[in-house]
């Protein structure tokens, strides 16, 4: 789940097989960058591209989305 290339997670030393779960997440929080995919949770958690047609996953569909070049996406 965590992106490597192109984010600060070697700065932030997140590659290192020791680093916790919680540590990486925390970080995936404060610098979302990090996070390689969406996560969608439904009754199964699922990691997406991001893309129109997965709004359907969703319980609740945003009206748009910003993707990761800025580009914004309205359902």
């Amino acid at each position: 789940m965590l992106r490597e290339k192109g984010t600060p997670a070697a700065e932030l030393r997140l590659l290192d097989a020791s680093v916790s779960d919680e540590a990486i997440i925390e970080a995936m929080i404060a610098h979302p960058i990090l996070v390689n995919r969406p996560i969608i949770v439904t009754p199964r958690a699922r990691s997406c591209a991001v893309h129109p047609s997965r709004a359907g996953l969703l319980d609740r569909k945003p009206v748009e989305f910003t993707k990761e070049d800025g580009e914004i996406v309205r359902l």
